[in-house]
């Protein structure tokens, strides 16, 4: 059997690329998500924890050991010097969990679910990228009442996600979610049925 090609899914905060990661999955796509994957690499027993831990103090671990996500958090957004800090530390191990997890998939692609596909340099892992769009203040609402979070935050959020014309320059397809999840299923299915065409992401 052929390797599968990787497809990148990337989009801000709020665009909606769960929806579509769910829609890629439920047509038999192998899909690993680097927010899981960033999960697994600081679960207690791992290295990663015990060096966060003993960088930013046991005030980052919740009473049962696990990383306190909130309170991390906090302190990389305060501290530009604490996240590059922490980036630097994770995202070559999440590289490796991903590209693993990768590596076993057995769909004619596989697609790579990451919110900072552009920012990680995880987009180098990929063969094409897809980018699901949407209008700043639907992802702004939409992030809003999902996670119950002020508009402040949400603006924090995005201003350290790449801007909508970073990702762009990099995406090969670009979904426009701003209408319904019927039409946005259809659009799913659409690229799906055009992506088994494709031979090592390419036409």
């Amino acid at each position: 059997m052929n390797k599968p090609w990787i497809l990148g899914l990337t989009g801000g905060i709020g665009s909606g690329k769960s929806a579509v990661a769910a829609h890629f999955t439920e047509l038999g796509v192998h899909l690993v998500d680097a927010d899981q994957a960033a999960r697994w690499v600081v679960e207690p027993g791992r290295p990663a924890l015990a060096k966060i831990a003993e960088h930013f103090g046991s005030d980052v671990l919740q009473a049962d050991g696990q990383l306190d996500r909130a309170a991390l958090r906090q302190r990389i957004f305060e501290n530009a010097d604490e996240r590059r800090w922490l980036e630097s530390l994770l995202h070559p191990l999440i590289g490796q969990e991903i590209s693993q997890y990768l590596a076993s998939a057995e769909s004619p692609y596989a697609i790579l679910v990451s919110p900072l596909l552009v920012e990680s340099g995880q987009h180098r892992l990929t063969q094409r990228v897809l980018l699901v769009d949407a209008p700043e203040i639907a992802q702004v609402q939409r992030t809003m009442q999902r996670d119950k979070v002020p508009e402040a935050q949400v603006q924090a959020i995005l201003k350290v996600q790449a801007s909508r014309e970073e990702r762009l320059k990099h995406a090969h397809d670009v979904l426009l979610n701003d209408r319904d999840l019927n039409w946005l299923r259809a659009e799913v299915e659409r690229l799906h049925n055009f992506y088994l065409t494709l031979r090592g992401g390419q036409p």
